[in-house]
């Protein structure tokens, strides 16, 4: 499982000119589920992502999470981030899981962080969203089951 983590002020996401998610201070998170994945890809990510110390504290040093500040995530279904771009100009997407249980499982990754008590907005599962955010930092960060253990 992969996730592209972006502190954001603000973010939104609209699906045919509706906004159907919306937050203030938090993350965008962009979630990639691969076809291999297994339970402990899915706790690695819900936990390193909530437990990222990437705000600033008094002193002006990145080190307070989403929860100590409040914050919300944008979580957003993303399979290109499985995309082989090794061989010619196409990218494949053969590591990607199929559509129905990639939404499963996204579907958990979402449930299981609001378990945490982060309040989590989401776009539309398999269709075209228009993603805005004002990326605050920036401050971007990949989270990668498989380089993590």
């Amino acid at each position: 499982m992969r996730a592209v983590v972006q502190r954001v002020s603000s973010a939104n996401v609209l699906v045919e000119g509706r906004v159907v998610g919306a937050i203030e201070r938090g993350f965008v998170v962009l979630v990639g589920v691969a076809a291999d994945d297994a339970e402990a890809d899915l706790e690695l990510i819900v936990q390193k992502v909530a437990g990222l110390r990437v705000f600033e504290d008094a002193d002006g040093k990145m080190n307070l999470s989403l929860a100590e500040v409040g914050g919300s995530i944008l979580a957003i279904s993303q399979f290109t981030l499985y995309g082989d771009c090794r061989k010619g100009r196409r990218p494949s997407f053969g590591d990607a899981m199929p559509p129905e249980a990639a939404a499963r499982w996204f579907e958990a990754y979402v449930e299981k962080t609001r378990a945490l008590g982060i309040r989590v907005e989401t776009g539309v599962f398999r269709t075209h969203m228009d993603v805005s955010l004002t990326n605050d930092g920036p401050v971007t960060l990949l989270v990668d089951s498989r380089k993590t253990f």
